[in-house]
């Protein structure tokens, strides 16, 4: 089963949480055990599995990131100005594997699933959510 959340980023730089997107997704399917593969097209954004209690924790990563890659010192930067996003969206990565058990994504109670935006604001971002039942799990 396959299905894709668009987003919409209104910053240049932010993370969008997801999580309720991606479980509506497995709460309408029948799997009860397997795995949801979450991936971001776009080489200038990326996906994180990262800590839902309260925003700082993400604010903390975009501003690790932009002191790390700052924008505006990179050869890309010469054709389109976003050598930066390229570059912060290949370290954090395009996607999340997340194990499906009994019907739950499993993650912990800290943990939510975050769209990470490094090259906005844009109009249409998509996730293409994949899910694999796990046959042998059935009951």
């Amino acid at each position: 089963m396959r299905e894709t959340i668009l987003i919409k980023s209104t910053r240049r730089e932010e993370l969008i949480d997801i999580t309720e997107s991606v479980r509506a997704i497995l709460e309408r399917s029948s799997i009860q055990n397997g795995i949801m593969h979450v991936y971001a097209q776009g080489a200038t954004a990326a996906l994180m599995v990262q800590e839902n209690w309260d925003e700082s924790v993400q604010l903390d990563v975009v501003t690790l990131l932009r002191k790390l890659i700052p924008p505006g010192v990179w050869l890309h930067d010469a054709q389109d100005g976003n050598g930066d996003s390229h570059l912060k969206a290949g370290l954090v990565g395009p996607s999340e594997t997340i194990p499906i058990i009994d019907g739950q994504l499993g993650l912990s109670r800290w943990q939510n699933i975050f769209f990470c935006e490094f090259d906005g604001p844009r109009t249409e971002r998509r996730v293409i959510c994949t899910l694999i039942d796990d046959p042998d799990e059935e009951g």
